[in-house]
């Protein structure tokens, strides 16, 4: 069992909130990791296998992504053990708002992650009678639904093509491999298409389909709206790998888009691409990414490739009181801008200083809350 206390370091967290319902049988946790540049804000995740570690560890994501992308909120995360395709996960979900009525919205503002839908976020907002306690409604209720926009995707490709250009890899052509098909995964593909790439490999948890010469993506568009994850199952284009095999394809870029901790030291080893953008969040473990810079290998770090979710986000977040709905051109524009601009700004800084681009996003990262919170007086100053 995690020690909450053992979690503590000099960045955070702030407060870490375990709540639970004797009679819906909901457990859950708030991990509010920084404020020192604004109220704590990441998704809300509801899986059986929930822990207060992950959560923590993911919280600590946000408080990097939202430093790094220069927006003004706070690292935080939410996390509800139970099972999202439950008959009682409405009785759950109102249950864990409830529990935590007294951060949310004053402290930390729900959104989507893991297991939740736009939907969920609208009971949040129900439950506690107050628009800005979540994020990610639907359109219809003046929500910024990034996740059918596929915003979080769409910048992982415009990352990923700043980072191309920058290693001198023209992306028209380049051959691209997809670990997830979901939201961030699908959306991606569709950007990567536009932009000249052709992928090459794409995975869910059911299995993995490879063409060298390129995969049919709108057949494989369609073949995911009509089946969902185990769309894989039916080859729509392709042939089958066993899920996992995706990664180490031959092609030029890899982009891992669905769960933590997927490529390790071993995997590694065995990558043939000259580029990895993290899709998902914390992917790559420590071991893995010195032995990918050891081959020459850049990876482009989670908290910059991924970071179109919290540019729509922070506009949600502006929009929560609002009776008007943002433009959703700004928000692409805006996804665009910042994420080439901070991808190019971190592997410079890398390559100048010798180092990874996870180190120098992080220097990056950490000056800034570092500077707010001695502004605030939270640590001294100097």
């Amino acid at each position: 069992m995690t020690d909450a206390l053992s979690l503590v370091d000099e960045w955070g967290p702030e407060k870490i909130v375990v709540v639970s319902h004797r009679r819906t049988g909901m457990k859950g946790v708030l991990v509010i990791d920084n404020t020192a540049r604004g109220i704590g804000k990441g998704g809300t995740r509801m899986s059986p296998g929930v822990t207060v570690d992950e959560v923590s560890r993911l919280a600590r994501v946000m408080t990097w992504k939202w430093a790094a992308a220069d927006l003004f909120y706070g690292g935080a995360k939410a996390g509800i053990v139970a099972d999202p395709a439950s008959r009682d996960k409405e009785a759950v979900l109102r249950a864990f708002a409830r529990a935590l009525s007294n951060e949310v919205p004053r402290a930390y503002v729900m959104g989507l992650d893991m297991g939740l839908t736009e939907d969920d976020a609208a009971i949040i907002q129900d439950e506690l009678g107050d628009r800005g306690a979540a994020v990610g409604t639907p359109e219809h209720l003046g929500g910024v639904a990034y996740d059918r926009l596929g915003v979080t995707g769409y910048g992982v490709a415009e990352a990923a093509d700043a980072a191309a250009r920058h290693q001198g890899l023209p992306l028209a052509g380049a051959r691209v491999a997809l670990q997830g098909f979901g939201a961030v995964g699908s959306a991606a593909a569709r950007r990567f298409a536009e932009l000249g790439a052709t992928v090459v490999a794409v995975s869910t948890a059911h299995g993995a389909l490879h063409d060298p010469s390129g995969l049919h993506l709108e057949a494989l568009l369609a073949a995911r709206a009509e089946h969902g994850d185990r769309f894989v199952t039916h080859r729509p284009s392709g042939s089958a790998l066993a899920a996992g095999d995706e990664l180490t394809v031959d092609c030029d870029i890899v982009v891992p888009a669905a769960l933590q901790d997927v490529i390790t030291h071993r995997t590694a080893h065995e990558i043939k691409a000259k580029l990895v953008v993290e899709g998902a969040n914390l992917p790559t473990s420590a071991q893995a990414r010195t032995v990918l810079a050891e081959r020459g290998i850049t990876v482009v770090p989670d908290f910059v490739a991924n970071a179109g979710g919290v540019v729509a986000a922070a506009f949600a977040m502006d929009a929560r009181y609002s009776g008007f709905r943002p433009e959703t051109a700004g928000i692409f524009e805006t996804v665009s801008a910042k994420l080439r601009a901070n991808t190019v700004t971190v592997l410079d800084e890398a390559r100048q200083q010798q180092v990874t681009p996870h180190t120098a996003g992080r220097r990056l990262a950490e000056a800034r809350v570092r500077a707010a919170m001695e502004s605030k007086g939270r640590i001294p100053r100097g």
